[in-house]
């Protein structure tokens, strides 16, 4: 992340006070950020007794050291950071895994069918088999979905308004989730930025993961898709237990404790 004036005075700020107390909150928070993936300002504030001003000044330093990234209202392991790229960046990542399961799940979808599908990079990848089953109609916040599919006239499509998130290349917040909360909808497709046993799926910011849970609301079946680097990690904010998952797919370079755990808590797991 670039640095403001403001940013390097915090780094200043934050260099001044290094005594023992500060060095030893400082190696706790990485340490917990470590163990957990990722933790809010707020708690951290709480949990050591500090005002959230500190706890920024802390991250800010942290983040400059290579020992953790900053993220919306907290901070991430580095190993993280993929999650705060731009959806361009991000369907670079992993492309071959995320075909296959794209196309895992369009076989998935039956004439007549309709389905949610969100603004994952995978899910993206099943559009492109979508285009011999119709009729269809596909709710959606995404709008490459609505790109790649406009050109389909047997296709109806259902944009779900709210605030344009540039980054996820979607809408977000009250106006797409009033919208989910008056549809039923057969089965819907989601992607995730993390997923692991304890925390289920987790991703980056609030907005994302509410519209998320609004989606899985409005379906009769949820399918997640994930290929395997997502899974053993937890982002920010937690959006829904594995459970809520009726069936994954995912890919063949799964480890077998994972495939495990997922094939314990779904009805169905697709590795291709």
């Amino acid at each position: 992340m670039s640095e403001t004036g403001s940013e390097c005075e915090l780094i200043e700020e934050a260099k001044l006070s290094r005594g023992p107390m500060t060095r030893h909150r400082r190696s706790s928070i990485v340490d917990i950020v470590q163990e957990r993936g990722a933790a809010r300002v707020d708690e951290l504030a709480e949990m050591f007794q500090v005002s959230e001003v500190t706890i920024r000044n802390d991250l800010v330093l942290l983040e400059r050291d290579g020992l953790l990234a900053r993220d919306r209202g907290g901070a991430v392991t580095t190993s993280q950071l993929t999650t705060l790229l731009g959806f361009s960046q991000r369907a670079t990542l992993n492309r071959d895994e995320k075909r296959r399961i794209g196309k895992a799940a369009a076989a998935m979808v039956s004439p007549g069918d309709t389905i949610i599908l969100d603004a994952g990079t995978t899910v993206v990848e099943m559009v492109r088999f979508l285009d011999t089953i119709t009729p269809l109609t596909v709710v959606t916040n995404a709008f490459n979905v609505v790109a790649e599919l406009n050109a389909l006239p047997e296709i109806e499509i259902i944009f779900l308004g709210g605030v344009v998130n540039r980054t996820a290349s979607s809408t977000l917040g009250g106006l797409a989730e009033q919208a989910l909360s008056g549809l039923v909808v057969q089965k819907a497709f989601l992607g995730t930025q993390a997923l692991d046993a304890k925390f289920g799926l987790t991703d980056t910011t609030m907005e994302i993961a509410e519209v998320k849970r609004a989606m899985i609301a409005a379906s009769r079946q949820t399918i997640l898709l994930t290929d395997s680097s997502k899974w053993g990690h937890a982002g920010l904010v937690k959006v829904a237990p594995l459970s809520s998952m009726q069936t994954v797919i995912t890919d063949s370079a799964i480890a077998p404790d994972a495939r495990t755990a997922i094939e314990q808590t779904c009805d169905e797991v697709v590795v291709v």
